[in-house]
């Protein structure tokens, strides 16, 4: 019988003042809210995205517009397993063209998630820029992607697994090393 051994990285408050910290580096890379909005990757990025427009409509007194994104039929392994994807649904409900995009993910691992979503918004037209923030960077980049705007670096061994729980989803803010 094997026992997993679990660590927390962060746990709720720590939480708390990364997404601060993001926030404000967000605004500051920025210079303000002027044409920028947020799209958080299905599933915790949606809760992430909207966690970082209130930060920075409570620091700016600016409303930022978010959307959401799926990038299930988007995934460079799309159909390599015998399942059938779960397909969540993309709202963006504002113009693409000429924003600045904040992609928000949970955890960024080798790359292929941010890939597969820049391809999706793609689809929605042509941002003036697309950047990157996330809560967990873990290391282990398969393609030339990196994370524009990281909550912790948390180097971990390729046989362990980093799990966000969110509030929103799982009744607690906490990221594990499993």
């Amino acid at each position: 019988m094997s026992t997993k051994l679990i660590r927390i990285a962060l746990d709720r408050e720590a939480i708390r003042r990364v997404l601060t910290r993001i926030a404000h580096e967000i605004l500051e890379k920025n210079q303000g809210t002027e044409q920028l909005a947020l799209v958080g990757i299905h599933t915790r990025g949606v809760d992430l995205s909207r966690r970082l427009a209130r930060r920075i409509e409570d620091g700016e007194g600016a409303k930022v517009p978010c959307g959401e994104i799926d990038i299930t039929l988007y995934r460079d392994d799309a159909g390599r397993n015998r399942t059938r994807p779960e397909v969540r649904g993309t709202e963006i409900p504002f113009r693409v063209d000429d924003m600045r995009i904040i992609l928000v993910d949970d955890v960024f691992y080798t790359g292929r998630t941010i890939r597969a979503a820049m391809d999706a918004l793609i689809d929605f037209g042509r941002p003036r820029s697309i950047q990157l923030a996330v809560l967990v960077d873990r290391g282990h980049r398969e393609l030339p992607i990196r994370p524009d705007y990281v909550g912790k670096n948390l180097p971990t061994a390729l046989n362990e697994h980093v799990h966000v729980h969110l509030i929103e989803h799982d009744g607690i803010d906490e990221v594990v090393i499993e």
